[in-house]
């Protein structure tokens, strides 16, 4: 499954780019993410608790670094599993953020998802529409808290 989205952030491309780049920042704005931390140099552990059509389940996954050109772009890896094993997961992302204007930042993101197991059985057309409706609340959150942090006072 493929997810993309653009969006823009009314915040200068620095400030997204450090933003996003860091975990402890963004986890928040990541719908069912209970838990970020560093386990050393670009890799991470985080768990996500996620409700995908009537199966509620808890996912631990492993995000990885990969290639990164600051403020404009980055590639990161995913993999993990439900506690149970019965589900696994394995993303390839990218992100590249592009100045528009000074305080104007579009933001593109990609991801390749490979779902395994009792959730890779659900149909493509459930699992795109719950990944696009994460995508959404993600962008939502992270605009607000990046333009509220960013913006005049």
């Amino acid at each position: 499954m493929k997810i993309e989205k653009t969006f823009e952030v009314q915040a200068p491309r620095q400030a997204v780019w450090d933003f996003i780049t860091s975990p402890e920042r963004v986890a928040p704005c990541m719908p069912g993410c209970e838990r970020v931390e560093q386990v050393g140099p670009g890799k991470y552990k985080a768990v996500l608790k996620l409700k995908i059509g009537p199966i509620k389940t808890t996912f631990k996954v492993d995000i990885e670094t990969g290639e990164e050109r600051p403020p404009e772009f980055a590639t990161y890896t995913t993999s993990g599993e439900e506690g149970s094993r019965a589900s696994r997961i394995k993303a390839a992302s990218a992100l590249s953020l592009k100045r528009l204007e000074t305080d104007k930042t579009q933001v593109t993101y990609t991801s390749d998802i490979n779902m395994m197991g009792r959730l890779g059985k659900f149909g493509s057309g459930l699992m795109q529409k719950f990944a696009d409706s994460m995508g959404n609340e993600f962008i939502t959150a992270m605009q607000n808290k990046i333009e509220i942090k960013n913006g005049p006072g």
